[in-house]
C-alpha cells in the first residue's frame, strides 16, 4: 500500500490550463473530499480515464473553480497505481488553494520526480525511460525531443534487452549444468556462446559510438570563437544572440574571459564562447584570458576562426590559425566586409571560409548552412542515440567486460573464469536499465526532475 501524494505538476506561472496530480492507494477518496461531481456522483464512481466536469472546493469548502477531473485506475496509469488530476484553469491562487485543501484531506506532498520514480518501481518504466522523461522535459530542438521521445518509448531498453537475454542464457546453462550434474542437461560448452557473444560486443560498440553525437544532441555544440583583439569576435556572437549580450569597443582586448551564449543557428543549437583575442600581453589579467581562449579550442566541438578582412592576415592570425587547424571542424570568417577585403578565401587553409559582416548580417546565413551541414545528424533521432552520461560509462563497463570475457575464450580460460567477466558485465547493463542499480543513484537520477512529474 502506498501513501497518496499531490503536487502542481504545470508550474507556478499564470497558464490556460493547470494540473493538480494524486496518485496511491486511496486517491480517489481524497480527492472526492474536495472535488463534487456535477453529476452528483462520487469521484470513485467516474469512469476510467475520462474527464468529468465538477467543482474544486478549498480547505473552507467554497467553489474555488469549474474544472475536470479524470480518474486512471492502477494498474492501467503512469504510475501504476491509482491516479486523479484536475485539469483547472491555470490560477496560481487555485492551484495552491486546491492543494492545500488536499494535504489537508489527507495527502503528503510529492517529492521530485516522485511520479514518474513510482512508475520505474512499479514495473511501468525502466531506468532508460524513466531517465528520458526528464529530457523530453527538457528538450530544446525537435531532434532531442524525437530522441527522447524514443527512449520514453522503450528504444534503447529493447536493444540491451536481447544482449542482457544472451548473458543471462549463458550464466544460467553454465550454474544448472554445475549446480544438477544428474539432471539430463545439455552439456556446457563456451564455444557455442562465442558467436553470439561477439554480435552482442558489436552491438554495444555500435551504441557508444553514438555517444558523441547524443553529448551535441543533449547539450548543443560547443562553438569557440577566436581571433585576435578586435576583429569582431563579440560582435559575432551579439548577432547571432540577437542582443549586446558582450560589450563592443574600439579598444583592443575588452573581453578578457570567455563569455558563454547558447542560440539557435538554424536548426543546430551552438553553445557560443566568445574568447579574449589571442596575442602577446604584458597584462596579467588579459594573460589569463589568453590561456582560457586556447583551452575553449581544445575543448570545443567547433572552432569559429574570426580575422578582420579590412587590415589583411598577420603574425598574431596565422599563429591562431596554426592553434585552429589542430582542430577537427574549424570555419573562418573573414569579417568586416563592408568595409572592403585584403584577404580571399584562398588565403586562408580552411575548408569553409565565408566573407562576413557582423554589423548587417551578411554572411550569417551561409555560416548557418555550413553549421548544419557539419553537425547534421547522421543517425535517425529515433531513441537510438546515446545521450546520458551515467548509461554511457556503465555501458562502456559491460562492453569492456564482454571483451575481457572474449579474450579469455582465446586464451582457453576455463568457464567460471570467462564468466566472471559475462557476469560483470551483466551487472554494468543491470544498472542501464535499473535491474541492478544502487537506491543512492536512483535518489540522484529522480532529483533532477521537477516536483508533480
Amino acid at each position: 500500500m502506498s501513501h497518496v501524494i499531490a503536487a502542481v505538476s504545470t508550474g507556478n506561472q499564470i497558464s490556460a490550463i493547470g494540473i493538480i496530480r494524486l496518485t496511491g492507494d486511496g486517491c480517489a477518496e481524497i480527492a472526492g473530499t474536495v472535488f463534487t461531481l456535477n453529476n452528483g456522483k462520487h469521484l470513485q464512481e467516474a469512469p476510467e480515464r475520462k474527464l468529468m466536469l465538477g467543482a474544486l472546493h478549498d480547505k473552507d469548502g467554497r467553489v474555488i473553480d469549474s474544472c475536470c477531473a479524470v480518474y486512471s485506475r492502477g494498474p492501467h496509469s503512469y504510475t501504476g497505481e491509482d491516479t486523479v488530476e484536475f485539469h483547472c484553469h491555470g490560477s496560481p491562487a487555485v492551484l495552491a488553494a486546491g492543494l492545500e485543501a488536499l494535504y489537508i484531506a489527507g495527502a503528503k506532498p510529492a517529492g521530485r520526480g516522485e511520479f514518474t520514480k513510482r512508475a520505474f518501481l512499479n514495473g511501468k518504466l525502466d531506468l532508460t525511460q524513466a531517465e528520458a522523461v526528464i529530457d523530453l522535459i527538457e528538450a530544446d530542438t525537435a531532434d532531442a525531443a524525437a530522441n527522447a521521445a524514443g527512449q520514453v518509448g522503450g528504444t534503447l531498453q529493447r536493444k540491451l534487452a536481447p544482449i542482457y537475454d544472451d548473458l543471462t542464457n549463458l550464466c544460467s546453462h553454465f550454474h544448472a549444468v554445475l549446480d544438477y550434474p544428474d539432471e539430463d542437461i545439455e552439456d556446457f560448452g563456451l564455444a557455442a556462446y562465442e558467436g553470439a557473444l561477439r554480435s552482442d560486443a558489436k552491438a554495444l560498440h555500435t551504441l557508444l559510438k553514438t555517444y558523441g553525437q547524443g553529448r551535441i544532441l543533449q547539450q548543443g555544440v560547443a562553438a569557440a570563437i577566436v581571433g585576435k583583439p578586435n576583429v569582431g569576435k563579440s560582435s559575432l556572437l551579439n548577432a547571432l544572440a540577437g542582443y549586446e549580450r558582450v560589450i563592443v569597443t574600439d579598444i583592443p582586448g575588452t573581453t578578457r574571459d570567455t563569455v558563454e551564449e547558447t542560440v539557435m543557428l538554424g536548426s543546430t543549437r551552438l553553445r557560443l564562447i566568445d574568447t579574449a583575442g589571442i596575442r602577446e600581453t604584458a597584462d596579467t589579467v588579459e594573460a589569463i584570458g589568453v590561456e582560457r581562449s586556447k583551452k575553449a579550442i581544445e575543448e570545443a566541438d567547433l572552432v569559429i576562426f574570426v580575422c578582420d578582412g579590412s587590415t589583411g592576415l598577420t603574425g598574431e592570425d596565422e599563429a591562431i590559425i596554426d592553434l585552429c587547424l589542430e582542430h577537427e571542424n574549424a570555419i573562418a570568417l573573414i569579417n568586416k566586409s563592408d568595409l572592403g577585403s585584403k584577404i580571399i578565401p584562398s588565403d586562408l587553409p580552411f575548408i569553409a571560409v565565408i566573407h562576413t559582416c557582423t554589423k548587417t548580417g551578411a554572411g550569417l546565413d551561409q555560416l548557418s548552412d555550413m553549421v548544419d551541414a557539419m553537425f547534421e545528424s547522421e543517425i535517425p533521432c529515433d531513441g537510438s542515440i546515446l545521450t546520458n552520461a551515467r548509461q554511457y560509462d556503465a555501458i562502456r563497463r559491460a562492453y569492456e567486460a564482454m571483451l575481457s570475457a572474449l579474450q579469455g575464450l582465446k586464451l582457453g580460460l576455463t568457464p567460471d573464469a570467462v564468466l566472471t567477466d559475462v557476469e560483470e558485465a551483466m551487472e554494468a547493463m543491470g544498472e542501464v536499465t535499473g535491474a541492478t542499480v544502487r537506491e543512492d543513484i536512483t535518489a540522484r537520477i529522480f532529483e533532477r526532475f521537477c516536483v508533480g512529474k
